[in-house]
């Protein structure tokens, strides 16, 4: 067996990913009004879908990263995840290429993120989807799942 189709390493990318959507959820659901003013110095979203936006997807990326975690339908979670990841990578993109400086939000509503520029952050997003998209496309057997779904390619055959 090669190592990429080790369940153990898809397995660990699952843990890493669900704990890395785990921990960047924790601030941003005890402080939505924080995070809904780092989510406005993006300047890509209407001021009327700030809010809303700051209450759902801390949310959403706790119930994704616990999914991760526990194993239950990992295939969804990681798709999820990796649309995030996608969403997160072109919003940075964006304003890298503005040379907006700027505080991610990733793991604290504080300042405390501007000394990670915005390259780093781009960089461990990229990382992070590929690690995700190796769940989405990992067609074997799963490790310590609570509920499995298929192999997307065997899915899709049928």
């Amino acid at each position: 067996m090669q190592l990429r189709t080790h369940p153990l390493l898809e397995l660990s990318f699952r843990w890493l990913v669900g704990w890395v959507f785990i921990v960047s959820s924790i601030n941003k659901i005890g402080a939505p009004a924080d995070f809904a003013k780092i989510i406005y110095g993006y300047y890509l979203f209407p001021a009327a879908t700030i809010n809303l936006i700051a209450i759902i997807l801390p949310f959403v990326e706790l119930f994704t990263g616990l999914a991760l975690i526990v194993g239950y339908l990992p295939r969804a979670a990681a798709l999820i995840v990796s649309g995030m990841l996608i969403a997160f990578i072109v919003a940075v993109s964006i304003n890298l290429a503005r040379g907006h400086q700027f505080d991610c939000g990733c793991f604290s509503l504080s300042q405390s993120d501007l000394p990670s520029s915005a390259r780093q952050v781009l960089i461990r997003d990229i990382f992070l989807l590929m690690l995700s998209l190796h769940v989405v496309f990992f067609r074997y057997n799963r490790k310590w799942c609570l509920r499995q779904s298929g192999g997307l390619m065997t899915e899709l055959r049928n």
